[in-house]
């Protein structure tokens, strides 16, 4: 809709509203995450630190998974998709994950607890960074005749390949939608967590599921095998998987509760 929110006098330098939502929603993302890792005891320079080191690895993972899996078609714009393109989001949170672990190990950190602060800043600010998809004019929808149907600005077409004079649904808005009643949720459940890594699992599950679901509507055949994403083949393996450890961490937590409660009675 709106691609860039300002331009330099007497220059072409544009500011970009998908680069501001982005570094909006970092910014907020680790400010959320901090206030809830110093309510459990964890410094919030610690959660600090993990996005210093986390943001490039976050970068990498996304464009890797775009590179690999996500390839420019013929109505979309590759120097976009190569320049300014974030990359595949479930590339930067998986290898994120990854990073997140090892880096926990060498401070001596928990990492369910840490995991589960980020938890719900990663939603809010997935819902954020949509938001700048939607006025940057990428990760558009499929063509329809919907009251919910919007146009994209000639310019977002030059940008991104975005269709012109097409109404498309507005994708970008179900995902912020979805990500910001995650958020909520997430904000509810880390309040009532009865172990650590709950609130984590269930952020992977419920992104999984919103993902899966959104995809269908999203007109993007990049990367398609058998009629499914390649976010959609993720949500496929990372859903489940999370759905068991959330499962064994419940019996394994009820059951530890139940022997304290055996032994106070003795």
């Amino acid at each position: 809709m709106f691609p860039e929110i300002l331009k330099l006098p007497g220059s072409n330098v544009a500011l970009p509203s998908y680069g501001v939502c982005i570094a909006l929603g970092f910014v907020l993302a680790v400010l959320v995450a901090g206030r809830l890792a110093e309510h459990d005891g964890i410094a919030k320079k610690t959660v600090y630190d993990l996005a210093f080191y986390t943001l490039p690895v976050a970068f990498f993972g996304a464009k890797l998974l775009m590179i690999f899996s996500v390839r420019p078609s013929a109505n979309q714009n590759p120097s976009y998709e190569s320049t300014s393109s974030v990359g595949a989001y479930f590339g930067g949170l998986l290898v994120c994950l990854c990073a997140s672990w090892i880096l926990t190990r060498v401070w001596g950190v928990s990492w369910c607890g840490l995991a589960d602060a980020c938890a719900p800043a990663l939603a809010l600010g997935n819902a954020i960074g949509r938001i700048g998809c939607f006025l940057g004019g990428c990760c558009w929808g499929k063509p329809t005749t919907s009251w919910l149907g919007v146009r994209f600005s000639e310019k977002a077409h030059l940008i991104t390949g975005v269709p012109d004079g097409v109404t498309l649904l507005p994708t970008q808005l179900f995902q912020a939608g979805a990500s910001a009643l995650s958020f909520a949720f997430l904000l509810w459940l880390w309040k009532r967590r009865l172990f650590g890594g709950q609130v984590v699992l269930a952020y992977l599950m419920a992104y999984s599921a919103e993902r899966f679901i959104i995809d269908f509507w999203r007109n993007d055949p990049r990367g398609e095998l058998m009629g499914f994403s390649t976010s959609q083949w993720i949500s496929v393996v990372v859903f489940p998987v999370a759905l068991t450890l959330l499962t064994f961490r419940w019996r394994h937590g009820l059951s530890i509760r139940a022997d304290d409660k055996l032994q106070a009675v003795r």
